[in-house]
């Protein structure tokens, strides 16, 4: 998918799932494990997702799994811009996405060539994420996040997961808008897993419905995550493969508009097949 196609999408009501996929250019992933910290295995890896289905490939240079500590921005740039610029020069057919909270990690990735801006903090960590964004007139995943990596998983509570979740997005949608990002550009993240326990992120999923009210596209992002280890008892998370595709199903059919997933080639085939039960053709 070319930034055009994108824009398009992104103003289509009746728009398609989009698949997303994961590239950890970290040492230390949940998931895998610092597989693709190296160039070259990254930008294989890369390409290789693009053949699979993924019309989106979202880079990170650092890790958000819980408990893990923030990274220096020249080490996230260090890792992640290599990456995408390589992509661009052999102009890879896929909208490339930082996933950063920092604003001049978004301007570098930007300036290599990325087109998109996950921002786990939903533009709370750097004051300059949200005027970058609107001045380089890229959209932004918002997401919601109790704390911070280190600290969302040290007992978090809601009265109402859901209905605090959704009054949090409507808040940074509303900031991220007065700081002159298009509507249409800002796309919302529950943040299954972040800061949410296992019956908080099946609450989310159960009633994922309701994110519709926020009037933008919803990304979900249950991949591999460790909720689904413990509901279908499987450790390892590469192995949670089974659980991931229920969820991916779930999410498609309740109307999310991205899935961020590991597992590209399969995830595709069940966003498909999801959507043809969905409409009937």
């Amino acid at each position: 998918m070319c930034p055009e196609s994108f824009e398009q999408w992104l103003r289509d009501p009746d728009r398609r799932t989009l698949v997303m996929g994961v590239l950890n250019v970290t040492p230390d992933s949940f998931s895998d494990g610092g597989r693709f910290a190296a160039r070259d295995a990254a930008v294989a890896h890369a390409v290789e997702m693009v053949g699979a289905g993924a019309a989106m490939i979202d880079v990170g240079g650092e890790s958000t799994r819980p408990g893990s500590q923030p990274v220096p921005e020249e080490e996230q740039i260090r890792r992640g811009v290599p990456v995408i610029k390589e992509l661009s020069r052999r102009g890879v057919n896929v909208i490339v996405s930082i996933d950063t909270t920092r604003a001049a990690v978004a301007s570098a990735a930007l300036d290599a060539g990325a087109a998109l801006v996950n921002d786990i903090s939903a533009g709370r960590d750097d004051a300059g994420m949200l005027p970058l964004v609107a001045a380089r007139g890229v959209p932004i995943v918002l997401m919601h996040m109790r704390g911070t990596p280190a600290t969302m998983q040290d007992d978090p509570t809601y009265d109402d997961v859901t209905r605090e979740t959704i009054e949090f997005l409507r808040e940074r949608v509303a900031v991220a808008e007065r700081a002159g990002v298009a509507s249409h550009q800002i796309l919302v993240d529950p943040g299954i897993g972040f800061g949410k326990t296992m019956d908080h992120n099946l609450e989310l999923l159960r009633r994922q419905r309701e994110l519709a009210a926020i009037g933008r596209p919803v990304v979900i992002g249950t991949s591999r995550k460790g909720f689904i280890g413990r509901i279908t008892n499987e450790p390892e998370p590469s192995r949670r493969f089974f659980g991931t595709a229920a969820c991916v199903a779930w999410s498609v059919a309740n109307g999310a508009a991205v899935v961020r997933v590991h597992d590209v080639g399969a995830m595709s085939q069940v966003v498909r097949m999801t959507e043809a039960i969905r409409a009937g053709t």
